[in-house]
């Protein structure tokens, strides 16, 4: 095998060198590139402009028409297919860690398998399989854990062993495998074709498509979509949807408003050969091995194999304006490694002739998920871009995705995960994309256990104590760009150990997190929650209020100085935020959301508020520190830095007050942890955040007082079955499927938004019920940790997932939250959840396939907590050493 590899990479060199070869394959790629003329002139307006005549746009286009929309213009600046859809491996594959990923890719093999008949253009598709490889322990619980979803969602998979890979592709070495997943539907088509038989289907349906014809920039009017200008003249318009890939970013900065979309092309090689002496079959498998950042499917009888390399090579960083992709560059030296771990793989090629290097550029995103959705600034406007390798597996899923929310003005599915508003103008910085796309690249192949941070762009978003806290042993994660902090270190620990330990078991912060957890049940904690998202809505009259009560579920009308727990939602009742509310006066409103709130709440606000320049939102986010001090003795330390009383009768739950802190004034204090324990949360402007952090320290000192991070405030909220937002709750969880009854006031005296949906659920009951699991026969030493996302099976058939997991320092169990649904057996129908249905079940959680017995509960077991606190027992001198 060495011998082959040293002879195939001296033939290799001796290619990349020789110029008439290059002359050869450079003219094989350009005979089909002239130019046509333009024989119709475009249309001077239109419901629909899609710019992109990919696989995306194509999509989109396919979509739209199905539903009924006729009047959509469909523009290529090139021609059809000929970006990076034309490049594109062709491997459809379902194994995707995200549920609404793998919900794209199943919907687009089913769309893929069926267009050659429906449409009469031949796309290729040929059901091969998928064998996912595992040369590692850690790899394989990571497919196990694919292959449960994949398994719950009705899409076949088995794990199988190495001998069983030899079976099904006998060319694969499998001596140094563990085991593989395999996944027989997955399926091969040619992109192109593809994107081909999609825009005949549109183009049949009514859809104009243009080629030759380049978008120069949007119009935009009182922060709507008008119209586009063109090479060829101006197209009116209501919606513009830009599926550009690689250039999306540029046109989206072209347009008059400039729409920040987040994503980076690095390039991306594979490698085609000339057919085996004897020819692969056809229907032998894709093989993906991950650990060695190779995949692998047959090609006309010989083999196509990419990878993803640990050394990423960016491109285009400074903007380039390329009508269609050229293939790039051949480099043979930048290809080597997956070269030879290709030939690991497969060491029983005698010969490999080498008809071609691909090298393609290829579009990737902050946080390795496409980007869909509408604009935060820009209404109108909608995105669908950045496919991370993963263009032809959710081309179908996400052009219908799109389509829907274009129509009905949302998805039929939960899209947050890839929502553009999840992003800020931070992550647009091109200095930022192109660090990030060199770590997403590898990371693609790299195993991802339960609670990874990216390390490039850190320290974006920091608070002011930063400093102070990193100094003190705190260890960082980053939400919407802001640090957070996950848990201190003590001295002496190895900390270079714990950043490296990486497990899908018991964590080596186990204990770490336990100490501050205990602590903010028995003394008192601060954790810096700086990164909340932060509004102030005041008027000149009512306006504030009267907009606020129609907006949110529950009822604002409190006198001022309280504090209101609600959900903001939509139409359907479901959750578009979940938020504090506080009343500072008559006319004005202090909101506090979670952090990756900031861009999707103030847009939602933004479109809904009446344009009355009485009104006025400001998002001061950045003006206040948040300090959440947790724990019994909270209460002492803040009226001693006070000399206010702070007993329940004068400061009692949920209440807002401004007060002075040491020596600042004008410090918000609220009755509220977001954990269910007692403690205050304090919002400091900014200029006083660190005076108030040493005062709240030192005079803690003597109450135990100690620093902690998100880690404990997670396990405190999870045992206590409180839901967060964009975990737990999201646009299609409603109030009352969740137990948040008593946070809507159906009878507030006005309407709100959802309030019809919530109506009927409060008269026909609910659907699915988020409930709380306490793992039974879970060993937390040994056992594999259920993290978010593990099956949930009730008397033996599946019934939901699971949306967030922590361990329970004061139950010592496992508690997982997730959502049960019911339906019949035989019909497989809907039906509506009772509580007896919950009550009377036998449940078990998969963990990586294996069951785990679960006892389900409705309600926290507060009366289990109220005993096992011990508020005037705490022994101080063990929290005065750490």
């Amino acid at each position: 095998a060495a011998r082959m590899l040293l002879r195939l990479l001296s033939d290799v060199r001796w290619r990349a060198a020789n110029p008439k070869w290059r002359r050869m394959t450079c003219s094989r790629r350009s005979t089909s590139s002239t130019a046509e003329p333009h024989p119709v002139s475009l249309p001077a307006q239109a419901q629909v402009v899609i710019c992109g005549g990919g696989i995306m746009g194509t999509s989109v286009a396919y979509h739209l028409s199905k539903m009924g929309w006729k009047d959509i213009v469909l523009l290529e600046q090139g021609r059809l297919a000929a970006g990076t859809t034309r490049f594109c491996a062709g491997i459809v594959s379902t194994a995707r860690h995200a549920s609404i990923e793998l919900k794209m890719a199943d919907y687009s093999n089913k769309l893929y398998q069926q267009l050659e008949q429906e449409t009469g253009v031949k796309t290729g598709y040929m059901k091969t399989g998928s064998v996912s490889l595992a040369q590692t322990q850690d790899r394989l619980i990571s497919l196990k854990r694919i292959a449960s979803s994949l398994n719950v969602m009705g899409i076949p998979c088995e794990i199988i062993t190495p001998k069983q890979v030899a079976q099904l592709h006998p060319l694969i070495n499998i001596h140094d495998l563990v085991g593989a997943m395999y996944v027989p539907e997955d399926a091969l088509v040619s992109s192109a074709n593809v994107s081909l038989a999609l825009a005949t289907a549109a183009s049949r349906n009514g859809v104009q498509i243009h080629e030759r014809t380049s978008v120069s920039h949007v119009s935009v009017q009182k922060g709507r979509v008008t119209g586009v200008e063109t090479d060829r003249g101006q197209i009116q318009c209501q919606y513009f949807v830009n599926c550009a890939g690689q250039w999306a970013y540029e046109l989206g900065h072209s347009g008059e408003e400039p729409v920040n979309i987040p994503l980076h092309a690095c390039e991306h090689f594979y490698l085609l050969t000339h057919p085996l002496k004897e020819p692969l079959a056809s229907n032998l498998p894709t093989i993906v091995d991950p650990d060695g950042r190779i995949y692998i499917r047959n090609w006309q009888g010989g083999i196509l194999s990419g990878g993803f390399e640990k050394n990423p090579k960016p491109l285009f960083t400074e903007g380039r304006n390329q009508l269609e992709i050229q293939n790039l560059q051949e480099d043979w030296d930048h290809f080597e490694p997956l070269l030879s771990a290709l030939l690991r793989r497969m060491p029983d090629l005698e010969t490999l002739q080498i008809m071609q290097l691909v090298n393609c550029p290829e579009s990737f995103t902050p946080d390795m998920r496409c980007i869909m959705g509408e604009s935060p600034t820009v209404r109108g406007y909608f995105v669908l871009a950045g496919m991370n390798s993963a263009g032809i597996s959710y081309g179908g899923g996400a052009g219908k995705y799109l389509a829907e929310w274009i129509v009905n003005g949302y998805p039929s599915e939960n899209v947050w995960p890839l929502d553009l508003k999840r992003f800020g103008t931070l992550q647009s910085s091109r200095t930022f994309l192109r660090h990030r796309v060199m770590e997403v690249m590898p990371l693609m192949c790299d195993l991802k256990v339960p609670r990874w941070d990216f390390q490039t762009g850190r320290q974006l978003r920091t608070s002011p104590l930063y400093d102070r806290l990193d100094a003190q042993g705190a260890r960082w994660m980053e939400k919407h760009g802001f640090e957070r902090v996950k848990y201190f270190v003590p001295p002496g620990r190895d900390l270079l150990d714990l950043d490296q330990s990486k497990t899908f078991y018991k964590p080596d912060w186990f204990d770490i997190v336990g100490s501050e957890v205990k602590c903010c049940k028995e003394a008192v904690c601060v954790i810096d929650m700086s990164s909340f998202t932060k509004f102030e809505i005041s008027s000149t009259g009512d306006q504030a209020l009267e907009s606020l009560q129609y907006l949110f579920s529950n009822d604002l009308d409190v006198p001022v100085g309280h504090v209101v727990h609600t959900g903001m939602l939509n139409e359907k009742g479901g959750y578009e935020n979940d938020c504090s509310i506080a009343r500072l006066s008559k006319r004005s409103f202090f909101m506090i959301s979670p952090t990756d709130q900031q861009v999707h709440c103030w847009a939602w606000l933004k479109n809904r508020l009446p344009d009355d320049s009485n009104l006025t939102m400001e998002d001061v986010t950045w003006k206040y520190t948040a300090l959440n001090l947790i724990g019994p003795r909270a209460v002492d330390v803040l009226s001693e830095l006070s000399y206010a009383p702070i007993t329940p009768e004068h400061f009692p739950s949920l209440f807002c007050k401004e007060m002075s802190v040491g020596y600042a004034n004008g410090i918000r204090v609220m009755s509220i942890t977001h954990t269910g324990e007692p403690g205050f949360m304090l919002y400091i402007p900014i200029e006083y955040a660190l005076h108030v952090y040493n005062e709240v320290m030192n005079m803690g000192q003597k109450y135990g007082i100690r620093n902690a991070g998100y880690y404990a405030l997670r396990s405190l909220r999870i045992e206590k079955f409180f839901a967060f937002w964009g975990q737990d709750l999201d646009a299609f969880t409603t109030p009352m499927e969740c137990g948040r009854e008593f946070q809507v006031k159906l009878e507030k005296g006005m309407q709100f938004v959802g309030q019809e949906a919530l109506l009927e659920q409060k008269q026909n009951g609910v659907y699915k019920r988020f409930t709380m699991f306490i793992l039974e026969d879970h060993d937390t030493d040994t056992d594999l940790w259920p993290w978010w996302g593990e099956p949930i099976f009730r008397n033996g058939r599946y019934v939901g997932k699971t949306t967030s997991s922590a361990y329970s320092y004061t139950l010592e169990r496992h508690v997982c939250l997730g959502f049960v649904q019911h339906f019949d057996e035989k019909t497989g129908e809907e039906l509506v959840v009772t509580t007896d249905f919950i009550n009377q079940g036998e449940y078990e959680i998969d963990i990586a396939g294996q069951r785990f017995q679960a006892k389900a509960k409705l309600y926290p077991f507060s009366s289990l907590f109220a005993h096992r606190r011990r508020k005037d027992e705490v022994e101080l001198s063990g929290y005065q050493r750490e």
